[in-house]
């Protein structure tokens, strides 16, 4: 979508106004659990400073916030803050897609505000911003800092088509096999914090896996000639969702695409912004446009020394400086993965899925988020900053 017919359909400029009324949606269990504190003593003063008023709604179980999105009266809020991790975003995301005035609802901005364990969203938005490389409450310090300065861009939305028919949304990544191991058998060391994926990569490690499957995809250079035009996204603000360069699951993927044979892969992640944690920097790359997003593999054989020096070498973004020859990147519009029997975890933005066959397709400018770049991602680097200046 570009944006001249996003705001032609009446997508905001790049400013909240003010004074501005946001609805903040918390997850008081997500991380250590210490979300409600860090809001009141951290978040609730600088918002009162900045003439921003808010209504606070806590979220009781899994799925609440996509069910509260369904519904919610969105025209008494300028923008939907989200105060977690990465996965209450997905259900916020989730939850506007299913509402029958969609195309609206997917245009109100979003903030992420992070209180989780990964905060991998509110990691990348302050890399794009130019700040230093922060977690905990500093980083959620320049992110309620960035709220203030209303200042918004717009971003990426991921569709993903499953093999059981379901239509899933995600802003920030699809993993399979070893980050979604990770992922999910970490679970249980939530107290953790961001530590909980440090004890989960070496118990990995420890019992390295492999799963077989098959991978497709458009490569960027390909797809972004054959991106949909204004008129098209027109028509499919009356005609529902179209993802222009996916064919059916049953189908064989077009021509034009790069096909890599059924083999055995430690891991599959596909990636929308440089972070997949608040100190796991994955993409440091520029993306050649803003409708392509990362494709990164690793096929069978390498080993658990490798493993492990790629991922240290993560926290830098120094991890394709380490020559690994089963490491494969490429920039893509869209892909293809299916899975053989059904093994291996997939999470899409950090939350468990059905293990089956998945395509996707990139939708550039889909959507606001409160941030400090004129676009997301960011194209231009910039020298870190120590941290935003005040509203």
């Amino acid at each position: 979508m570009d944006e001249g017919w996003f705001f032609a359909a009446g997508g905001p400029r790049n400013l909240l106004p003010k004074p501005c009324s946001v609805l903040v949606l918390l997850n008081p269990y997500g991380g250590k659990g210490k979300g409600l504190q860090l809001f009141r003593s951290l978040v609730q003063p600088q918002l009162a400073q900045a003439d921003i008023s808010f209504r606070l709604m806590l979220t009781e179980r899994r799925k609440h916030a996509q069910e509260l999105m369904r519904t919610e009266e969105l025209g008494s809020w300028d923008a939907l803050v989200v105060m977690s991790g990465d996965g209450l975003m997905h259900e916020v995301v989730n939850g506007l897609m299913e509402r029958p005035d969609w195309v609206t609802a997917i245009r109100k901005p979003l903030c992420s505000l992070p209180s989780g364990s990964g905060n991998a969203l509110a990691a990348s938005l302050n890399h794009y911003a130019g700040y230093e490389q922060v977690a905990n409450e500093a980083l959620l310090n320049n992110c309620t800092l960035m709220l203030c300065r209303r200042r918004l861009a717009p971003a990426s939305l991921l569709s993903l088509q499953m093999g059981s028919g379901q239509r899933v949304f995600s802003v920030l990544s699809l993993a399979w096999g070893f980050i979604a191991d990770v992922d999910i058998e970490s679970e249980k060391f939530r107290r953790l914090g961001k530590m909980r994926f440090t004890m989960g990569t070496l118990l990995r490690l420890a019992a390295l896996r492999v799963y077989r499957g098959q991978l497709a995809y458009l490569p960027a250079e390909r797809g972004a000639s054959t991106l949909p035009s204004s008129p098209e996204l027109a028509r499919e603000a009356q005609q529902g969702f179209v993802d222009a360069h996916l064919v059916p699951l049953e189908q064989p993927v077009p021509a034009h695409w790069t096909v890599v044979p059924e083999q055995d892969f430690v891991l599959v992640l596909v990636m929308m912004h440089s972070h997949l944690g608040s100190e796991m920097f994955v993409a440091p790359m520029d993306l050649p446009a803003a409708g392509a997003m990362h494709l990164f593999y690793v096929r069978a054989g390498a080993s658990r020394a490798m493993m492990l020096r790629l991922f240290l070498a993560m926290e830098k973004g120094r991890h394709m400086e380490c020559d690994c020859p089963y490491l494969v990147y490429e920039p893509v519009v869209a892909f293809r993965l299916q899975p053989k029997g059904g093994k291996g975890m997939f999470t899409v933005d950090g939350e468990l899925m059905v293990s089956e066959a998945v395509q996707g397709q990139v939708h550039p400018n889909y959507l606001w988020m409160v941030s400090e770049s004129s676009s997301l991602p960011e194209p231009r680097p910039r020298p870190p900053r120590q941290q935003p200046p005040p509203p």
